[in-house]
C-alpha cells in the first residue's frame, strides 16, 4: 500500500503527514514539525473482540492489557489512557 510515510521514506516526496508512532518507527524520515493536541481529539485504537472471533482472540486482548504488552507499546510511542 502507497503511504506519505513510504513517500517521504523513498525521497519521492519531500515532506507528509503521519502518526507520529508511524514516524518513530520508519529510520528514513524524521519529524520536523508536529499538530499541537489542542488542534484534534485524541489518537485511540480501540480493540474488540467480534462476535465471530476466534479463541484466541480474548487471549490476544487480555495481553493487550499485560505489562509485556505495554513495554513494547511505551517503546513505540503509544500513550497510554
Amino acid at each position: 500500500m502507497w503511504t506519505a510515510l513510504n513517500f517521504v521514506a523513498r525521497g519521492e516526496a519531500p515532506l507528509g503527514i503521519v502518526y507520529a508512532t508511524d514516524a518513530r518507527a520508519e529510520s528514513r524520515v524524521r519529524v520536523v514539525d508536529t499538530f499541537p493536541a489542542s488542534t484534534h481529539e485524541p489518537i485511540r485504537y480501540p480493540a474488540a473482540a467480534t462476535l465471530i472471533a476466534s479463541a484466541g482472540a480474548a487471549g490476544f486482548l487480555e495481553f493487550l492489557s499485560s505489562e509485556p504488552a505495554r513495554t513494547v507499546l511505551d517503546r513505540a510511542g503509544f500513550g497510554r489512557l
